[in-house]
């Protein structure tokens, strides 16, 4: 069996996984108070299976606060990651994801909407946000790809970066005004909209697990179709593939993916597009790897730069979404430049 068709082996499971463990150990230890990771693992051990657990400010800070914000950022970083792997395999574009496209920005003008009017679901608190996030997401992603195949019927990379960007700034227009009529929440929603995990609880966790099982396992599912959809859509078809059918199930659960991370950590840019990229470059094209690898990949990088985060300024706190857009910003310059190379 060649590379190519190699699914995730055991062996990448391993190196992922360890690289993934060991990420989450550091983030969990390291910040404005470092714990050790001998103290740190006590903790969470004892917790976990009800032992006495020491009082002290180190349980507090590694039980109440780092440990759900790191899990919570560990599963934002997946999602995101596989979204922007699948996305990129479905229109063939090594510059697709969620925040490129404007499905983050539409998902986030949903979630805005449903702050600044109080839109909730009894019994339910964050679900109207997070209902709102999911249903303009969708929509946006409807709409991006609706005007970029009217404008130019190949979907080619310039034409749906073009409406993406368009599409973004009228989304920030239209917060703006949104804004202006609830002033009374400027100040949380201009955090928020800059991406942020702080403050993440467990039950944001949950949400955010059952999620990325749910969506995250229909789009791994489909990583045999989104292989063919690299030999062009008319030899998808003729091989048996479901062209429409799988084009709107991933639209769908991307879409869904994504609101479900925005509604709980707001605009968070450039992780599906920087990491299946990097994943590529390592695993190869095959998305029965990519997307499992991407997973852990996203995982790891967005961990890392929630850490850069917290302690780059130490004791000031930057918001999540300007540490990813730095280095989202400068690695997008260079794939553009290099798809434009092989053209």
């Amino acid at each position: 069996m060649t590379r190519s068709q190699e699914s995730f082996r055991p062996r990448d499971f391993l190196l992922f996984g360890m690289t993934t463990v060991a990420v989450f150990a550091l983030c969990v230890c390291v910040g404005s108070v470092s714990i050790p990771l001998k103290d740190t693992a006590r903790l969470i051990w004892n917790s976990i299976w009800g032992l006495p657990v020491p009082e002290g400010i180190s349980n507090s800070i590694i039980l109440s606060v780092r440990l759900p914000r790191v899990i919570c950022v560990a599963l934002v970083g997946a999602s995101l990651s596989i979204c922007g792997g699948a996305m990129q395999g479905l229109l063939k574009n090594p510059l697709a994801d969620g925040s490129t496209l404007g499905v983050s920005s539409g998902a986030s003008l949903g979630a805005v909407i449903a702050i600044a009017f109080n839109i909730t679901i009894p019994s339910l608190p964050f679900a109207g946000t997070m209902v709102m996030a999911i249903l303009f997401a969708f929509i946006s992603l409807m709409l991006i790809l609706s005007l970029a195949y009217r404008l130019d019927y190949s979907l080619s990379t310039n034409t749906i970066i073009l409406i993406g960007v368009i599409y973004s700034m009228f989304v920030s227009a239209t917060m703006s005004l949104v804004i202006t009529f609830a002033q009374d929440k400027l100040k949380h929603i201009t955090f928020w909209t800059m991406g942020s995990l702080q403050g993440s609880s467990y039950e944001n966790a949950l949400v955010l697990l059952g999620a990325l099982i749910l969506f995250g396992g229909v789009i791994l599912s489909r990583a045999r179709e989104l292989n063919a959809f690299a030999i062009g859509e008319d030899n998808a078809r003729h091989i048996g593939v479901n062209v429409k059918g799988v084009k709107l199930t991933i639209l769908i659960t991307v879409s869904a993916l994504i609101g479900v991370c925005v509604s709980i950590g707001g605009t968070i840019a450039f992780v599906g597009l920087v990491t299946p990229h990097m994943v590529r470059m390592i695993v190869g094209p095959n998305h029965r790897r990519l997307l499992p690898a991407s997973i852990f990949a996203g995982a790891i990088f967005l961990m890392l730069a929630d850490l850069l985060a917290r302690i780059l300024f130490n004791p000031l706190e930057l918001p999540i979404g300007v540490v990813t857009s730095f280095i989202g910003s400068f690695v997008f310059v260079i794939i553009f430049y290099r798809s434009r190379q092989v053209q």
